[in-house]
């Protein structure tokens, strides 16, 4: 069980590494500041910044993300010289809050779930609801891309990643903000490393005497409920019931009458309810020392 669940990965994957031509990409477009007095070294000022697009960088900003912002001011000044439009965004950083479906904060997540349950079905319900929109924010670009012709959005995804995915205006905006890329050798490194802590961090919850014991409580009170139990895994039980229901789901739920997506979605919602109910306590014991040993994974 993880805090967020977008993303459910054993290990990052190893990169490829290629080496692409990036002479076509000229123009600077990468170090605007958020003066409005002229930037050091000729670079545009916020002024200038905004009238050709680039973003300004907060004053405020940690030196994390202004690397995010000078990344995007690239890749826009590379796409402006291929002869296409790129509007460079920065997202909002995560506000660290819990996921209201995860049962973290107990409160939280029961009223969330009396509407939505784990909001899978609840997607069809209720279709425009923002609150079960996890994509992040809109592509500023979709109006603009779907205008073009197909050879013209072709060109233009090119010219961003570069013909093999791996260069392009992407990897001049990355470079510029982060230095070169990692060799192939250095990446498997670091693959190696993340792989080792995400399984010392998994180990050292799954091999943890308290969570171990409330997770056997979890799994009986479950069963009880007439909820069939496939793991009693710490990392694995918060999430089990919810994965469940999702692969009961069609393989295109919106094709399934408002009516019968209604009475799926009261079902999910009274097995959300007693899922929470029955991992109030080891819910309450994991995620402190989930904090402790982070990691990505899947679960259930």
């Amino acid at each position: 069980m993880t805090r967020t669940f977008k993303k459910h990965l054993i290990w990052p994957a190893v990169a490829a590494v290629g080496v692409l031509s990036l002479s076509a990409c000229s123009g600077d477009g990468g170090d605007s500041t958020s003066t409005t007095s002229s930037g050091k070294g000729g670079q545009p000022s916020a002024t200038a910044a905004a009238a050709n697009g680039d973003l300004a960088i907060p004053v405020d900003a940690d030196e994390e993300t202004k690397k995010k912002y000078i990344e995007e001011n690239t890749i826009a000044a590379c796409m402006r010289a291929e002869g296409f439009t790129y509007t460079p965004h920065v997202a909002p950083e995560d506000s660290g809050a819990a996921n209201p479906v995860d049962g973290e904060d107990y409160a939280s997540a029961k009223k969330y779930r009396q509407k939505y349950g784990y909001g899978l079905w609840a997607r069809v319900v209720y279709r425009n609801d923002p609150k079960l929109n996890d994509d992040g924010p809109p592509n500023p670009d979709s109006a603009y891309l779907h205008a073009l012709p197909m050879s013209q959005q072709l060109a233009w995804k090119a010219a961003l990643a570069g013909e093999t995915g791996n260069g392009g205006c992407s990897k001049k905006g990355r470079e510029k903000a982060y230095g070169p890329d990692k060799s192939k050798a250095e990446v498997e490194k670091q693959a190696a490393e993340e792989r080792e802590r995400y399984l010392a961090n998994q180990q050292a919850l799954n091999g943890d005497s308290q969570l171990v014991a409330l997770a056997q409580s979890y799994a009986s009170c479950l069963t009880k409920e007439g909820i069939n139990v496939t793991t009693t895994q710490p990392t694995s039980i918060g999430e089990m019931v919810k994965f469940q229901v999702g692969n009961q789901q069609p393989a295109n739920p919106e094709s399934v009458g408002a009516a019968q997506a209604r009475t799926k979605l009261n079902q999910e919602i009274g097995l959300a309810l007693k899922d929470l109910a029955c991992g109030k306590d080891f819910r309450a014991a994991y995620f402190p020392k989930y904090a402790k040993h982070p990691f990505e994974g899947i679960t259930g």
